[in-house]
């Protein structure tokens, strides 16, 4: 009897081996490369002995195009991510932490959505019994959720064409497998064709399919990428769970904006929205204190405030530089243009930023504050209260405006804060009330100024 041919797969990146190796030779990880048997080409001899009929072909602009329509989740946070609600044979991508809350969200999904559509759970990871449980601990009694306990892929096919569910839940991707595959669950093989044949079905039947996915401990969605790109949308949960708070953020939507955030409070009842998420970013001081500054931040389409703590203190020969939420190399980039151009010199200080409340800030509108923030803790002069920055700074020492910099005033005028330092081009035409605005252009002129505020 032949011996099956084996062949070695990435779990990282789907790239494929003849024989093991330490490092993949597609991504450069390592330890990723796991046997599996070599499947069979079969009939791909022939695959040119029948040729397809050309089909026809549309020109782009006779093509009806009309908005897609959205059927709300009955979670305001989540349909803020989703750009509105779900979309008919849309499939979605959901990932996170072990335990951070991804099944108790799609639960509570699903049952706000049975109430005017029929629904379907599929759970790979635990018994109906167990998916039961979890419902009553929420409080959702009474739920018309249809659940099946089900991994095989066709099995679960056809359920779903038999049922005809408006919305299905696939919890997870990782455990399903197809006969048609002969290696084991979670592997690439399987998790590529898993997702592809429950997408196809979701194209052609009208359900939403939303996809659980693992992730590995990078962070990252387990799996080859290819899982990401033929989704519609691909939603990551943030957040520590030691922290009752949680981020959902979409980094792909084909029906809307990407890096849209959704807040939720995690409960005894389950996941709840958080209607003002500022609360959560800001600390609450009896009286101001050196080292903090407010940060206006866009995260999607949403402002937020999100207050920026700094703390110098004298170091040693290897002075260090930490920040939490914010890039590090930017750190050292600023504080340098704070040495050359504003004359603040902590070469021989300890730097440390945290942004407070867990989130992570990635635009350079943060520039300003944080160093605002740095100056205020070396000085050890707090800034007045209700004050605020925002403003990418330049290695010139220029102070660029941001974007949407209006709609940033607006919502800090609207929280009680008093006093803003913003980039010249941001100033708006019409005075906000109850706001004073200080426009600035170069870095130094904002330091001097916050030293006379």
């Amino acid at each position: 009897m032949a011996k099956d041919k084996s062949i070695y797969t990435c779990n990282e990146c789907g790239a494929t081996s003849p024989k093991w190796l330490g490092k993949c030779p597609g991504c450069g990880a390592w330890n990723t490369l796991i046997e599996s048997v070599a499947e069979t080409a079969g009939a791909g001899k022939n695959r040119f002995q029948s040729l397809a009929k050309a089909q026809p072909v549309a020109t782009l602009s006779e093509i009806e195009a009309s908005d897609v329509e959205r059927q709300p989740t009955g979670i305001e946070e989540l349909d803020r991510v989703l750009g509105g609600g779900i979309v008919e044979g849309g499939v979605v991508l959901i990932g996170g932490d072990p335990g951070i809350g991804k099944s108790t969200l799609l639960l509570q999904a699903l049952d706000a959505l049975s109430r005017t559509a029929k629904t379907l759970y599929v759970t790979g990871e635990e018994s109906g019994a167990q998916v039961a449980l979890r419902s009553r601990r929420l409080g959702l009694d009474g739920s018309q959720v249809r659940v099946l306990a089900e991994i095989q892929l066709e099995r679960i096919l056809a359920t779903i064409e038999s049922e005809q569910p408006a919305v299905c839940v696939i919890d997870s991707i990782q455990t399903v497998y197809s006969d048609q595959l002969s290696s084991a669950p979670g592997s690439v093989a399987q998790v590529r064709e898993c997702a592809a044949h429950l997408t196809r079905a979701a194209k052609a039947s009208g359900t939403t399919v939303v996809l659980v996915g693992h992730v590995t401990k990078e962070g990252t969605l387990a799996g080859p990428r290819v899982l990401e790109h033929i989704v519609d949308t691909v939603l990551y949960f943030e957040g520590d769970t030691h922290s009752s708070f949680r981020l959902v953020r979409a980094i792909k939507n084909r029906f809307g904006a990407v890096n849209e955030i959704g807040v939720f409070a995690m409960t005894e009842r389950g996941l709840k929205g958080v209607a003002n998420p500022s609360a959560i970013f800001l600390s609450t001081h009896g009286e101001p204190v050196p080292g903090s500054c407010v940060l206006v931040t866009l995260e999607g389409t949403r402002p937020l405030l999100v207050e920026i703590q700094a703390l110098v203190d004298a170091g040693g020969p290897s002075p260090r530089r930490l920040s939490v939420g914010l890039e590090r190399d930017r750190l050292a980039m600023m504080l340098a243009v704070l040495h050359r151009h504003a004359g603040i010199a902590a070469f021989d200080q300890d730097v440390f930023v945290n942004a407070v409340g867990g989130v992570r800030i990635s635009e350079p509108a943060a520039d300003l504050a944080v160093m605002l923030a740095i100056q205020g803790s070396l000085r050890g002069r707090p800034l007045p209260r209700g004050f605020f920055a925002f403003g990418e700074v330049g290695l010139a020492g220029e102070i660029r405006p941001a974007p949407r910099g209006q709609e940033r005033l607006k919502e800090a005028a609207k929280l009680g804060f008093s006093v803003a330092v913003v980039p010249q081009a941001n100033v708006p035409k019409k005075p906000i009330e109850g706001l004073t605005i200080h426009a600035v252009e170069r870095i130094e002129q904002a330091i001097e100024l916050v030293r006379n505020l």
